[in-house]
């Protein structure tokens, strides 16, 4: 099977963004801990972070008529598939943009994959030999893959690329990085979205 029939055959185990995110909210606000992974224990603090994250950038995302007017040149039926998991910082920054974007243009079918339920997909999508998340993935309604976006913009690479060469620690970096996110304000990941789309209209005119 090429990529797109693999992906095809798992749409099954993908959620809509409405429902990756609602899921997301009950464990957040649920007291019940048994509900929750080993893991997700140990990350909880992380994962409630992402969630204020993410409702912040729902609530405040303004896309620009500049935004507006690229999204409206799809003319075809586009399935974007997006790898995730909600204890991803960078999922938490960059997902939410990607979803209002999608949202723009009915044409547009948003699915979000559950990264460690699907190793099988993210590993035909590895950045740098690793199952970096989030990543985006758009296929036309033939199955040809258009474009991937992800792990983080490339600014945000190079900030982290920057501070690990300065020898930085992880927690340092991680702040430095968020700090970056917050004053971008989904500038970067949009205008990197915008131009795949318009190279891949171009591409097909």
């Amino acid at each position: 099977m090429n990529k797109y029939e693999i992906v095809k055959s798992k749409l099954k185990n993908s959620l809509s963004y409405e429902e990756y995110f609602e899921e997301f909210k009950m464990k957040v606000m649920s007291n019940d801990l048994s509900i929750l992974t080993e893991f997700e224990k140990e990350n909880f603090d992380y994962i409630k972070l992402n969630f204020q994250r993410s409702s912040r950038i729902h609530k405040s995302f303004n896309p620009s008529e500049e935004t507006k007017a690229i999204i409206s040149k799809i003319k075809e039926e586009q399935l974007w598939v997006i790898i995730t998991e909600d204890w991803c910082g960078d999922s938490a920054q960059c997902v939410p943009y990607i979803y209002e974007i999608s949202k723009l243009n009915s044409l547009i079918n948003l699915r979000i994959f559950k990264r460690d339920l699907n190793l099988e997909l993210i590993d035909l999508y590895l950045t740098n030999g690793t199952r970096s998340i989030p990543k985006l993935i758009a296929f036309d309604n033939s199955g040809n893959e258009l474009f991937t976006w992800g792990a983080r913009p490339k600014e945000a690479n190079e900030l982290i690329s920057k501070l690990k060469a300065e020898g930085k620690t992880k927690n340092e970096f991680i702040e430095q990085l968020h700090l970056w996110y917050a004053k971008d304000r989904g500038k970067s990941i949009t205008n990197e979205l915008l131009e795949q789309i318009l190279k891949t209209i171009e591409n097909h005119n």
